[in-house]
């Protein structure tokens, strides 16, 4: 559709591209699991809708078993670290 302005129709204000809704999840965690979400969400900016404050976040509805599945590798990694470096000075006592 063509719209053409008319001395009858008030001008519009410019308006940004067309607004969407996304379904999303609100997300309760600590602080320190919210600074993962937010790293995992910095390579592709494809989970967070809002970041509402340091413990809630809004995820895309669609994501939300991507993001606990990559949330648990990350998780992994670090738990395997540290119980590798509790080994470690095991061996040393």
């Amino acid at each position: 559709m063509i719209y053409k302005s008319t001395p009858d129709l008030p001008d519009l204000p410019d308006l940004p591209d067309m607004v969407r809704a996304v379904k999303g999840v609100l997300v309760e965690c600590d602080p320190s699991i919210k600074a993962i979400i937010l790293d995992i969400d910095s390579k592709s900016h494809d989970f967070i809708v809002e970041n509402l404050d340091e413990s809630h976040l809004i995820i895309k509805d669609n994501k939300v078993a991507e993001l606990k599945r990559m949330l648990e590798d990350r998780l992994n990694e670090h738990t395997k670290v540290d119980s590798l470096e509790e080994e470690e000075e095991e061996e040393d006592d």
